[in-house]
């Protein structure tokens, strides 16, 4: 299945029904993306091509057996170069299915949590890591395209087998850190950093640029430069994504838009009519 079909001009791409989806895909054509996010959590697998992803504002340069973690509202896209094949594997997983697992005695979401916080989404297996996930990844593909009894059963142990391995890749053993692989600007990583955390505080570009040090228009323009966004629609679209997960998760919806940042509920309206085309009630389930 090719998940190009399922990513729309949106913003917000894919949906995702069941716990998870993998798509394994090879092509050589050029495409450009846009910058785009999801609802559900992404692992990427790099198998060959040459290719540069951007996640919040880092440029990760990637190697075969590279894998990305991109947490559910990153926004991120790929930098292709069509000259030579392209080939991924990409697993989407729903936040609820890893949360649910919650009762055994690991939190196989705990990889995307510290990714998070370590602001560096990338995960460089050492060799015999690098084995174990690729014989996961064998069996697990194998088994989603099977139809022998169990197939079922089979592909989700095969799943919760990998997250076990991508959590253990955060052990103080077996880590690395490798920041060579990574370009971004420091000061603009730690205003992302600032933004997610602060979406309820003052984000105009005077109180940023006045915090940072930096005048207005430069902060601006390398904030543009550096995440293909501008300040005001990446603050906006990051309250809105905010303000949408505490409506689902059953907060009013004026009291989600006001610690969400938004000040003003008809501001608000407008611009979640805009992004989801359906107002705040249309989402309540």
């Amino acid at each position: 299945m090719n998940e190009n079909t399922k990513l729309s001009k949106e913003k917000q791409s894919g949906y995702l029904h069941q716990n998870f989806r993998l798509f394994h895909l090879k092509d050589k054509k050029s495409q450009e993306f846009e910058f785009h996010y999801h609802d559900f959590n992404k692992i990427i697998i790099f198998l060959s091509g040459k290719v540069t992803y951007l996640v919040e504002g880092k440029a990760y340069y990637l190697k075969p057996w590279d894998i990305l973690l991109v947490n559910h509202h990153d926004i991120h896209k790929p930098v292709i170069n069509p000259d030579t094949t392209y080939e991924r594997i990409i697993i989407w997983l729903q936040n609820d299915f890893i949360k649910s697992q919650q009762d055994r005695p690991c939190d196989l979401s705990a990889c995307f949590a510290t990714a998070n916080e370590k602001s560096f989404n990338l995960i460089r297996l050492n060799a015999p890591l690098q084995t174990k996930i690729q014989t996961l990844i064998h069996a697990l593909e194998d088994a989603l395209t099977s139809e022998e009894f169990g197939h079922e059963v089979l592909s989700q142990t095969y799943f919760l087998q990998l997250m076990v391995y991508l959590n253990r890749v955060f052990s103080p053993e077996q880590y690395q850190n490798d920041q060579s692989a990574s370009r971004y600007d420091k000061q603009i990583a730690d205003i992302l950093k600032y933004i997610n955390l602060h979406l309820d505080a003052d984000l105009s570009n005077e109180a940023l640029a006045e915090k940072f040090f930096l005048s207005k228009y430069y902060l601006m323009h390398k904030f543009k430069e550096e995440t293909g966004y501008t300040l005001h629609n990446y603050i906006q679209q990051k309250r809105l994504i905010c303000a949408a997960d505490m409506i689902k998760g059953g907060t009013p919806i004026l009291k989600a838009s006001s610690l969400c940042g938004f000040s003003d509920y008809s501001t608000f309206l407008r611009a979640f009519r805009k992004m989801y085309g359906m107002s705040p009630k249309d989402i309540i389930v």
